[in-house]
């Protein structure tokens, strides 16, 4: 094997273990047998990204939504209240619905943020009763959005999407608008 080859092989093998001391801690890896010095590059497999696993800790308000909101609605004075999760009929126990805002002064002003998981049949039924409620239905890339009437919406942003219900694969996010779903981190 040529100089060139063992360079690259070690350079990427450094790269990996930087990037992997970086990473959060979690179980202590499992010792891993050293590689040949005749061991060909055909046998090396390539690192790709990772795809989001669940995590097993527990959703909260602040573990929902994405770290640099948590400050910045934190620094802004504000807090955030669980409430109660339903859509139509539809109670959503296992997931969390959050407003998030300054309760030390008497206001409306806030922000929502949900996501739960929901079976098949229940996210029929909700579905359901959200189109009975005049809600707006839109295919995305992402999964089907359920959007309020803009005419009847506290707020929209920049597209005139107020609050919107996004149905994913085995899950529902909520936000108090289109864009503010992008915010909601947690993955199940």
């Amino acid at each position: 094997m040529s100089r060139r080859i063992i360079s690259a092989a070690a350079a990427g093998l450094i790269a990996l273990a930087t990037l992997t001391a970086c990473a959060a801690p979690a179980e202590a890896p499992a010792p891993t047998p050293s590689r040949s010095a005749t061991q060909t590059p055909a046998a090396v497999a390539p690192v790709g990204t990772p795809e989001p696993s669940a995590t097993s800790a527990e959703i909260s308000c602040e573990s929902m939504i994405s770290a640099g909101t948590v400050d910045a609605l934190s620094k802004a004075g504000w807090t955030a209240q669980p409430k109660e999760f339903v859509i139509g009929d539809v109670e959503l126990t296992e997931g969390l619905l959050c407003f998030w805002a300054d309760y030390s002064v008497g206001s409306d002003h806030g922000q929502l943020y949900g996501w739960s998981p929901l079976t098949e049949e229940n996210a029929a039924t909700a579905q359901t009763a959200l189109v009975a409620g005049g809600w707006q239905r839109e295919d995305g890339p992402e999964g089907v959005y359920f959007t309020e009437d803009p005419q009847y919406s506290m707020g929209t942003d920049d597209e005139g999407y107020g609050m919107t219900y996004l149905f994913g694969d085995g899950w529902v996010k909520l936000a108090d608008t289109k864009q503010g779903l992008v915010l909601i981190e947690w993955t199940g």
